[in-house]
């Protein structure tokens, strides 16, 4: 295969993650800072990011575990999630911190936990669709410029 075709089969690759709702535009502005110098920058900014949220999703999950709860801590926690997924465009991820961040405010537990349940789901799916798209991006090496999806 020639490289604008591997090139477009890459773009073809990362447009379901922005039809589906999993990326947004923040991912595109990312992608646009990448260049020969740094060729891998987005991929290591998601790795970065997937790193730091492994904790804070451990101390949700700790704080989740008190009794009674403690929904200021619970919403400061998921204030730095969401903060973080928003450098990504982890549109999905993003929408269910605020959801959690309701539920503090409404001093509701069940739905706390049910929404981080959730939360989760849409974080390892994102994971999993962004570990294959950046698998394919490495085989096909740096695009000469970063293009929009439709």
């Amino acid at each position: 295969m020639e490289r604008n075709q591997l090139h477009r089969l890459v773009a073809l690759s990362r447009q379901p993650l922005f039809d589906q709702g999993f990326l947004d535009e923040q991912f595109l502005q990312l992608e646009e800072l990448q260049d020969d110098a740094n060729p891998n920058f987005v991929e290591e900014v998601v790795t970065l990011y997937y790193r730091d949220s492994a904790r804070l999703i451990l101390n949700i999950e700790q704080a989740l575990e008190r009794n009674p709860l403690d929904f200021n801590k619970l919403d400061i926690l998921m204030h730095q999630f969401k903060g973080s997924s928003s450098s990504i465009g982890a549109k999905k991820v993003k929408a269910e911190c605020t959801f959690f961040r309701e539920n503090c405010r409404a001093g509701n537990g069940e739905g706390c936990i049910r929404t981080f349940q959730q939360l989760k789901k849409e974080y390892a799916t994102l994971r999993k669709k962004l570990e294959a798209y950046f698998q394919l991006t490495r085989q096909v090496g740096p695009a000469e410029t970063a293009c929009r999806p439709k």
